[in-house]
């Protein structure tokens, strides 16, 4: 389910919003200021997947809002709200990270729009980022992370963790790793399959024991214990 926070000190345009939103299936949170916003992005910014704030709001205005959620998420996407018009804001916003920009007063045909195109992207990103246990691949990117810490690989160690992504739970042999990774016409030993794995596992950390041994053929990735 898609939830969207909605952050606006105006009640009828929370209202109004939400109205929307619900209506095209979303899961809608609602703060009236702030400091709610913050809080409630404090407990659940982990299932939130688009924050919609305005700018004016009493305790802490929407620029001090994004700048909390960015201290904290550099991806979640945040549409901004604002009666202001100058483009000079609009820079601002978007230097802080906000991902777009609505001016009051708004259509909200347009708003529910422009969320579906958020949603749309997200989905197409979650699809490119492949995610088992504290271990995350991205392959637009080319980076893989460990709890959140970025692993740097060789271009020779990031093929044959994809190609272990692509196989995974399927055993395959040193011979076939070999053939996959390195290419038919390579005439090196087996062993460097061997030497690669340990070097892999060793910059994986305690996600390296996803790459299992099988015993007198090969390897197999079996992703994270749940």
């Amino acid at each position: 389910m898609f939830t969207i926070l909605i952050a606006d000190d105006e009640e009828r345009i929370r209202r109004l919003v939400s109205d929307f939103l619900r209506r095209d299936g979303y899961t809608v949170l609602q703060a009236a200021d702030g400091g709610q916003a913050m809080e409630l992005i404090d407990q659940k910014l982990g299932s939130i997947d688009l924050i919609i704030l305005d700018v004016m709001m009493p305790v802490y205005d929407g620029w001090s809002v994004l700048r909390h959620i960015r201290a904290k998420n550099k991806e979640v996407p945040v549409m901004m709200l604002t009666a202001r018009t100058e483009d000079t804001d609009e820079v601002f916003g978007f230097d802080l990270g906000a991902d777009d920009y609505i001016t009051k007063p708004f259509s909200p045909i347009v708003l529910s729009a422009r969320v579906r195109a958020i949603e749309k992207r997200r989905h197409q990103h979650d699809q490119e980022v492949f995610q088992s246990g504290e271990l995350t691949i991205n392959e637009v990117r080319r980076e893989v992370c460990v709890a959140g810490e970025t692993v740097e690989l060789t271009p020779k160690e990031y093929e044959l963790l994809i190609y272990f992504k692509n196989n995974q739970n399927i055993a395959a042999s040193r011979e076939n790793i070999l053939n996959a990774v390195w290419g038919y016409d390579y005439f090196g030993d087996l062993r460097t399959v061997d030497t690669h794995i340990k070097k892999l596992r060793a910059k994986l950390g305690p996600c390296g024991a996803m790459i299992e041994t099988v015993r007198g053929f090969g390897y197999r990735f079996e992703g994270a214990k749940t």
